[in-house]
């Protein structure tokens, strides 16, 4: 299901966009880097007050913890200032992600989507440089196989021997906060 919402993503992204001499920038999360789950951006300019961006971000057991995940989210912006890029701005973020978290004796495994509003400020350091200063909420719906370190489901397989979720549903929880550094690339 996630392969399909990455790939329903991405065609929308492809499709929405004139791609002719349009500003493209590169970001990273710089508050994601220091979690120790790396990130990558690419924003590209819409019109003359908007963007549209895309982020991706993983991790593989940061600090030796046994955390793994990897997450998509795409966004529009819309800039206040009459110049993309650049000071206050609103959006709206999607996020599609799949994890194997254990926590605190408990395993967590599944994935997750939902979108959002995001609001934040862009300072340029230079021509080419800026930081990105943003914060956001969404509505995410998970789904995922939940259950005690140790649990064995040796009796409750399927015939296929998959074990099925166990719990789902939805929470409204912060997204995309933090700082990032972008490079104008053009």
């Amino acid at each position: 299901m996630l392969k399909k919402v990455f790939l329903a993503i991405l065609i929308t992204l492809l499709t929405l966009t004139d791609v002719r001499a349009q500003m493209l920038a590169a970001s990273t999360e710089l508050s994601s880097d220091l979690l120790m789950m790396p990130s990558f951006g690419f924003e590209m300019v819409t019109g003359e007050r908007t963007t549209l961006g895309i982020s991706v971000l993983g991790t593989n057991k940061p600090w030796g913890k046994d955390v793994k995940a990897i997450a998509l989210q795409p966004e529009l912006r819309y800039y206040f200032s009459g110049r993309p890029m650049n000071h206050e701005f609103i959006g709206f973020g999607a996020l599609a992600s799949n994890y194997d978290i254990t926590w605190a004796g408990k395993i967590y495994e599944g994935s997750s989507i939902g979108g959002g509003l995001i609001f934040g400020y862009v300072l340029a350091l230079s021509k080419r440089i800026n930081l990105d200063f943003h914060a956001g909420f969404a509505a995410i719906f998970y789904r995922q196989k939940e259950y005690f370190v140790g649990d064995h489901y040796d009796t409750e397989y399927p015939t296929d021997g998959v074990i099925s979720t166990n719990a789902h549903g939805y929470t409204l929880l912060p997204t995309r906060i933090g700082v990032s550094l972008t490079y104008i690339l053009k």
